[in-house]
């Protein structure tokens, strides 16, 4: 073997080293095909007392199914017994007035202490509920919380106590466009760090967060790609999930619309089809463990909106814009 030769083999170990080195934190998954079918699994929650639109988002809190309604012209969160769904209160009233909502965001929930925080778009703030003055009085007028930046703005996060949320915040950015981060940010303060790591291909950036204080992580999940992307809370990269269908330029395809911690799995709502057609509508559930990996996809049949995950009776509550609206799955099987 000559000289030559010895390099090339030299060079071929060291590629090769570095791409099995790569490999854990650059997953390329070129199919999904585990599938199961769950469309005949899935129950639903009938809702009578009170008319909710289409456009909703299902929250927890305790022992209570909070269901934010984002059409409704007048109260726009409504509350349940999240184990027989039984209707119990309503709140959030829609307008300009004192401790009413003109354009309702996301639901913070503080388990601790037994408030959830009501994001306003309109007064740019971000208001008080205390959960037992809700149940119990029809009139109560919730506090405000704190006061928002237009520049830079909370919108969807976890809430883990005053100092530290941690979700997607938003910037302007001219007239009608805007870029979406990940960042830390100060409920007391209004301090906003954003996370380190950031995926320099995409330049039209569409995408939203999830995020576990048990298991150190967030999952940021993509509109237009086809990928997801794990991270630590201090924003170090875990790893990038690519699917079948990824490109670093915006897709026709529609992607991720939901995503949650769901004990040791993370579970997203997956749509694949053209954004441009009712085919957007994702209908699957993929399943990956925490480091990424693909597990299952559960295809539910079911034109789905966003889902929340009941940890204490393992079960995913589903909103819908099909035959049913509200629905629950079982997860224990």
């Amino acid at each position: 073997m000559n000289y030559t030769d010895k390099i090339y083999i030299f060079l071929l170990i060291i590629i090769s080293y570095g791409c099995t080195q790569g490999s854990d934190t650059e997953k390329y998954q070129k199919s999904r095909d585990n599938i199961v079918n769950v469309h005949d699994k899935i129950k639903e929650i009938e809702i009578e007392t009170v008319l909710i639109g289409r456009n909703s988002q299902s929250y927890l809190i305790d022992q209570y199914l909070i269901i934010c309604d984002y059409t409704s012209p007048d109260q726009q969160i409504h509350l349940f017994n999240k184990n027989n769904f039984r209707y119990l209160a309503s709140t959030a009233y829609k307008g300009q007035g004192p401790g009413e909502i003109s354009n309702i965001g996301h639901v913070g929930i503080d388990e601790s202490r037994r408030k959830f925080y009501v994001t306003d778009h309109g007064k740019q703030k971000i208001f008080s509920y205390d959960l037992d003055s809700v149940l119990k009085n029809p009139d109560y007028i919730p506090s405000v919380k704190m006061e928002m930046e237009i520049a830079l703005f909370p919108d969807k996060y976890k809430y883990i106590n005053d100092t530290l949320c941690i979700g997607r915040v938003i910037q302007p950015i001219g007239t009608n466009d805007f870029k979406p981060y990940v960042a830390k940010w100060n409920m007391i303060t209004g301090d906003i760090k954003l996370m380190p790591y950031e995926h320099l291909d995409i330049k039209t950036k569409r995408s939203n967060v999830t995020v576990s204080a048990k298991h150190n992580r967030y999952v940021e999940y993509y509109s237009y790609h086809d990928l997801m992307t794990i991270c630590d809370l201090d924003g170090n990269l875990k790893c990038n999930i690519y699917g079948p269908q990824w490109t670093s330029d915006k897709s026709q395809i529609s992607g991720y619309w939901d995503a949650e911690f769901c004990g040791d799995k993370i579970v997203a709502a997956y749509s694949g089809g053209d954004h441009r057609t009712d085919a957007y509508f994702p209908t699957k559930l993929l399943i990956f463990d925490l480091k990424g990996n693909y597990l299952k996809t559960l295809e539910t049949g079911y034109k789905l909106f966003r889902f929340c995950y009941d940890s204490e009776n393992n079960r995913l509550i589903l909103c819908m814009d099909d035959d049913i609206q509200f629905g629950y799955l079982d997860l224990t099987d």
